[in-house]
């Protein structure tokens, strides 16, 4: 750096759990590192990639005390004003250091002190005009399928999306190469193009909700969309994202899991002449950083993501869509513990555009809104085809012999579906074989050694995992206890299920679909592709199946267990229970066939059950809605839960008093504990907690902002792990 002067100072974020950011002088006096751009760092020993804050800033030390920057990064910035505006909000509404904030926004490969930010090669492909005897051969059906695809469209199709949707597909796309029906083709970005295609007509109810959204026009106007499944909510959003997408504005559309996206993708890719950008965890690093380059620089018209999507740049942005708002996978359960959907509607505010939340079962904090008049609610009440709701009926499974989970009258249901050539989805909330491994002579169950849980079985019982650690071993072959052999599995998980349903159905093709059975990328979507063409008559799965999915000849949806969300610690249980059972009923009969839904119980008269099934969600949600009142929980309270953690079971408590003790407590805000986790023992970490309740956010975040400066400063502190959650979600 001989003969060039030394800059001004600048404060970065820097990615540590440290609150504020950090001095640094630029590199040259003359030419300003803009704020947002990237830069590198050497923090303590360590070289890390920071985000300018400010400039020219008045240090707090000596300027002989501090570092120069490495490098510079950027030529401009990642972060514009308005996404860095966002951001600083976030950390301070959530009290998270301002640098992981930052870092939790960026693509992983933008995390990377690379200056290089030539975008990678993506493959895609495009059809050959080509005479009819070049066609597949008959029975090469994934061959035949793929050339449809390809042929659908007037541009090149994505080889992700293909390979997203079909699973393994490197042979029949060579053999169509070979045939010259297609050919490969770079495409720019990582983005999808799409082609423009018919809308279908609409009824008078969604006439009516997307005349109303239109009729707002532009400006911050929250919109809760509240429609049963399968009316048509996706379709109502089409029509406002088309009036945006002609004014030349950018979409963001959020969706909850990565299960829902391929099906997105190739609805919006049918419907709009537009660059469609995909952001999910099963995209590759360099996938994700293409995509998000070319939304910053305007060049994605839609972006289609899930949870971290809500921070991509998008200079264009004019208009928000959070489907499925009320799922709990918007909560971000560790690290930086935002609720995307809270904020994108902060996002929506500063941004001064409209934002649509869609929901069969909005969250009661919507809902709240909602009658507050702080967001207009839309209703479609009735399912766009005209297709009655299934009826929900409940069998008692008292005292009944249980096959791998399932009552013989359940099986009788399944079976008189199947019979008819229809298919039948079996939801059970639980992977693996069985929730736990028992000693039937003793009692002993197979516990996990670092948590308190016990281990649950895989593998069709040959080896044991814990769920919330990872901890895994073979299965005993006798009791460590005891020595009995007589080991039994206690339960049932998705495995059982479908062995048992395999056994009794063995001419009848099964899926499965847990976090286990399609972690291989592309699995879901050639699944979900193999259900959607009948192909597969016999769903079994975790709540990866309960939203979002159309399945026309889908006419009977089994529940096995309900119950665990009648009776749990956490208030928020019973609210959750309530919108899976009615988002997995809700699959059920969606087209021309009738349907029906069976849920198993023991608790066939508990009230909240009975309620829901009486009255459907809505009597569910105002009943609900009126106990949380009473009770001053949220919304009508406001939380915010303090964890500490650590390798004995003393010093997380130790701490949480020491923390209890700078709170003055009033009528308005009160520590509740603290006691130990539901879950005292994880991953060989005891955990406590301690709640703060609050009528008022005004109070509340005074109370955060006192713990933000003082926490680190108590005496145990150093021997703890600790966080603050901002709203939490989950108190287990």
């Amino acid at each position: 750096m001989s003969g060039v002067e030394i800059g001004p100072t600048l404060r970065v974020a820097v990615p540590v759990p440290l609150y504020g950011g950090f001095d640094y002088l630029d590199l040259d006096a003359t030419d300003a590192t803009p704020i947002g751009s990237r830069v590198l760092v050497r923090f303590g020993k360590r070289r890390l990639v920071g985000v300018v804050l400010e400039t020219e800033v008045k240090s707090d030390l000596p300027r002989e005390r501090l570092r120069p920057i490495e490098a510079r990064l950027d030529d401009a910035p990642v972060f514009d004003d308005e996404l860095l505006g966002l951001l600083r909000w976030a950390a301070g509404y959530y009290h998270h250091p301002i640098g992981e904030a930052l870092a939790t926004a960026l693509p992983v490969a933008l995390r990377r002190a690379k200056t290089d930010q030539t975008p990678n090669r993506h493959r895609g492909w495009q059809a050959v005009p080509s005479d009819t005897a070049n066609e597949p051969v008959a029975h090469a059906k994934r061959q035949h399928e793929l050339l449809d695809v390809i042929r659908t469209g007037v541009h090149p199709v994505a080889h992700s999306h293909l390979l997203a949707r079909f699973g393994s597909i490197h042979a029949p796309l060579k053999a169509l190469e070979r045939r010259g029906l297609i050919e490969e083709v770079d495409l720019p970005g990582a983005l999808e193009q799409g082609s423009a295609g018919t809308a279908p007509a609409l009824t008078d109810m969604q006439r009516e909700a997307v005349e109303q959204l239109i009729s707002r026009g532009e400006g911050f106007h929250p919109t809760l969309l509240e429609g049963v499944t399968g009316s048509g909510k996706t379709e109502v959003y089409c029509r406002q994202m088309a009036e945006v997408l002609a004014a030349n504005r950018q979409v963001l559309f959020l969706a909850p899991e990565i299960g829902l996206t391929p099906q997105l993708i190739e609805r919006l890719r049918t419907r709009f002449d537009a660059s469609i950008g995909v952001l999910h965890s099963q995209r590759s690093d360099g996938e994700r950083a293409d995509v998000w380059r070319a939304a910053r620089a305007g060049d994605a018209d839609i972006v289609i993501g899930t949870r971290s999507a809500v921070f991509t740049p998008m200079p264009r942005l004019g208009l928000i869509v959070v489907d499925e708002e009320h799922d709990g996978s918007y909560k971000q359960q560790d690290g930086f513990r935002y609720h995307a959907r809270d904020v994108a509607l902060r996002r929506a505010q500063q941004c001064d555009i409209p934002i649509v939340l869609g929901s069969a079962t909005p969250a009661l904090e919507s809902l709240h809104n909602a009658d507050r008049s702080r967001f207009a609610h839309l209703k479609l009440p009735e399912r766009a085809t005209g297709a009655a709701m299934p009826p929900v009926r409940v069998i008692d499974i008292r005292s009944r012999p249980l096959l791998g989970g399932l009552s013989d009258p359940m099986l009788a249901h399944i079976e008189r579906h199947l019979t008819a050539g229809n298919q039948v989805m079996v939801f059970i909330n639980r992977r693996g074989y069985a929730p736990a491994l028992s000693c039937h002579d003793c009692g002993w169950i197979a516990p996990c050694e670092r948590c308190d849980a016990p281990l649950t079985l895989h593998g069709g019982g040959a080896r044991l995992q814990c769920h919330h650690c990872g901890a895994h071993q073979n299965t005993p072959a006798q009791c460590p206890g005891c020595g009995s052999k007589q080991l039994i599995a206690l339960g049932a998980g998705t495995e059982r299920v479908a062995g048992a349903l395999r056994s009794r159905f063995p001419d009848v093709r099964l899926a499965r679909f847990d976090r286990d059975s399609v972690a291989r990328k592309g699995r879901l979507e050639s699944q979900l592709a193999d259900v959607a063409s009948g192909e597969t008559q016999l769903l079994v799965g975790t709540q990866m199946l309960a939203k979002g999915h159309d399945f026309a000849r889908l006419t009977c949806v089994a529940v096995l267990d309900v119950d665990g969300g009648l009776f749990s610690a956490d208030f928020r249980a019973a609210e959750h229970m309530a919108q899976l059972v009615t988002q997995v009923a809700g699959r059920a009969g969606r087209s021309d066939l009738p349907g029906e839904v069976w849920l198993q119980t023991r608790h066939p008269e508990h009230p909240l059950l009975h309620r829901l099934l009486s009255g459907g969600y809505d009597a569910f949600a105002r009943a609900a809605l009126a106990e949380r009142r009473e009770a001053a929980l949220p919304p009508f309270g406001y939380l915010c839960l303090l964890r500490a953690e650590a390798q004995d079971i003393q010093s997380p408590q130790a701490f949480l008093e020491q923390a209890a003790a700078t709170i003055h407590s009033d009528e308005q805000i009160a520590c509740w504990g603290p006691v130990p986790a539901p879950m005292q023992r994880r991953a060989g970490r005891f955990r406590a907690h301690l709640l703060l309740h609050s009528s008022t956010r005004a109070r509340l975040h005074p109370a955060l902002d006192h713990w933000q400066r003082v926490l680190a400063e108590l005496p145990g502190a150093r021997r703890v792990r600790w966080s603050i959650d901002v709203d939490p979600q989950d108190l287990l």
